[in-house]
């Protein structure tokens, strides 16, 4: 079983990226993958979430999305539910709204650095004092979240039945009761008030706050009758006694403090019912930020259609990027299909959008598999189990093994870990070593892949090798489209036999004519 947020953040302080992928062959994407398909754009662009919990559970999903089949489509209902019953939606909202007000307070709680009684705090997360109003604040926000989703409008869609009634059942938990109180301490031992049924009739009642009725009332009471019995008089009394009502606080501060409160934070962070009701408010709230990502998009999003099927498949129509045609209106979209063929060969000079339109594919198969709308008038794809995207990593060279081995045991963990419902794709491949070896070795890999069945998609300027393999009738050409020296930014069929590197040397001011320009000015 996944671990909560609560679990993950251990003794740190509640961050929103804490998540990371899972290693190579482990999970749907990996730290390298997640990387390329620049997924923490993807995140800055879907994430409206109000709780932080909410903003940690859709960064989570994306760093590992679900290749659950059954899952995602209880998501997406919910999605869908949330979209389309404005009720639900505004009671979503109201109790969103209240737990993002409250929620530091839980976490100063379980988190907060008590500095001691007569420290100031100078930090944001420092407790100055006993803790008595960080305790107060801390368990009234789960209480009040448990109260929320019981005034909230009832869900229908069983995803959504499921996250309110995890929290709802909090309330059925010794956390919950503590919480509520009172709060027994017998030698020791916390108690609720279940608990303390018939167990130990002298116990410590923890109320937090500083002033005890029955204590002070005490305290009083032996102030006045203690200088009768020693035979001091007022107002020798007062100067000589005055200073033991001081005592008062620290002890009793300082007892509910060490034996009280501090327990307790210990008992709620390391609590799985705690964490699970926190989770389930984060689900809410990454719900509703699919659907608040769907509505701001500016152009056509759907939730995809998920179909089962022995090997990955995908169908785009006018599918664009999630990241860069968000509130674009001139975004070019493309429609792509990859279903029996398993290969896509993909070329064109720089600049083109080749690059771009790949991010897109992977962008939406993950959207699509963390249960969230994508960019596009409509698509249909399969679950995958992985998704690789390998792109030239200069910086990451394996020592004494050079760009060309680097490159190819990338390739080769890639491979490894891929099966017949993976999504695969290669920024070029074989870089670091001769024409002829590039040939070779590129031919041999991307018939492994295509053997092995997966969806694979290549990135090249060699159009040789996307001839080779037209010539043995495998794979579907494609090309990014230019029109007057300029792309158009559409994939359309064929093969890509131009390079315009000209151009971008022009461009940036360093072609040959620059180049001979320069030289000839310096003489």
């Amino acid at each position: 079983m996944k671990e909560t947020l609560l679990q993950s953040w251990t003794e740190a302080w509640p961050a929103v990226k804490s998540s990371q992928p899972l290693g190579t062959g482990e999970g749907v994407v990996d730290e390298s993958a997640f990387n390329t398909i620049e997924l923490d754009k993807v995140f800055e662009t879907v994430n409206s979430a109000q709780t932080t919990v909410g903003q940690a559970f859709l960064y989570r999903s994306l760093t590992q999305p679900s290749n659950d089949l059954d899952h995602l489509k209880a998501k997406q209902a919910a999605a869908e539910e949330i979209r389309n019953n404005p009720e639900l939606r505004e009671s979503i909202e109201r109790l969103l709204k209240h737990a993002a007000a409250g929620e530091n307070h839980f976490y100063m709680l379980l988190y907060g650095l008590f500095i001691g009684s007569l420290g100031t705090a100078r930090g944001e997360h420092e407790i100055e004092g006993y803790g008595y109003a960080q305790y107060r604040r801390g368990v009234r926000f789960m209480l009040e979240l448990v109260e929320g989703v019981q005034r909230a409008v009832p869900p229908e869609s069983r995803y959504l039945s499921d996250v309110f009634g995890r929290i709802a059942s909090f309330a059925k938990t010794r956390e919950y009761s503590l919480m509520k109180g009172p709060v027994y301490v017998t030698e020791g031992v916390i108690q609720s008030r279940e608990e303390k049924k018939g167990l130990f009739p002298f116990s410590v009642i923890f109320k937090p706050r500083l002033f005890k009725p029955l204590i002070f009332i005490l305290l009083a009471v032996i102030l006045a009758l203690l200088p009768m019995a020693m035979n001091i008089t007022t107002p020798a009394q007062i100067i000589f006694f005055a200073p033991l009502l001081l005592v008062y606080f620290p002890i009793v501060g300082g007892y509910d403090r060490d034996n009280c409160i501090i327990p307790l934070r210990n008992l709620f962070k390391n609590s799985e019912a705690v964490g699970e009701a926190l989770d389930a408010l984060g689900e809410i709230d990454e719900l509703l930020s699919f659907v608040t990502f769907a509505e701001d998009f500016g152009s056509d999003m759907v939730l995809p259609e998920l179909v089962d099927a022995p090997h990955h498949r995908i169908k785009l129509v006018d599918a664009k990027n999630p990241v860069l045609g968000k509130a674009n209106p001139n975004y070019v979209g493309n429609d792509f299909v990859l279903e029996d063929d398993k290969l896509v060969l993909v070329t064109g000079p720089n600049s083109g959008g080749k690059t771009a339109f790949c991010k897109t594919i992977t962008q939406i198969q993950v959207l699509a598999q963390i249960g969230c709308f994508v960019p596009a008038k409509s698509a249909s794809l399969t679950v995958a189990d992985r998704i690789f995207y390998q792109a030239p990593e200069i910086s990451h060279l394996v020592d004494g093994e050079g760009r060309f081995g680097t490159e190819l045991k990338r390739t080769k963990d890639i491979f490894l870990a891929t099966t017949a419902k993976s999504l695969v794709v290669l920024d070029e491949l074989s870089e670091g070593t001769t024409f002829e070896e590039k040939m070779e070795s590129s031919a041999t890999v991307l018939n492994g892949f295509y053997r092995k069945g997966n969806s694979t998609v290549l990135i090249t300027h060699n159009h040789q090798l996307v001839d080779h393999f037209v010539a043995e009738g495998i794979g579907i050409p494609k090309q990014v489209e230019f029109a007057h020296e300029a792309p158009t930014y559409r994939l359309i069929p064929g093969i890509s036999r131009v390079s315009h590197a000209d151009r971008v040397a022009k461009k940036i001011g360093f072609s040959k004519e620059d180049i001979d320009n320069y030289l000839s000015g310096s003489k």
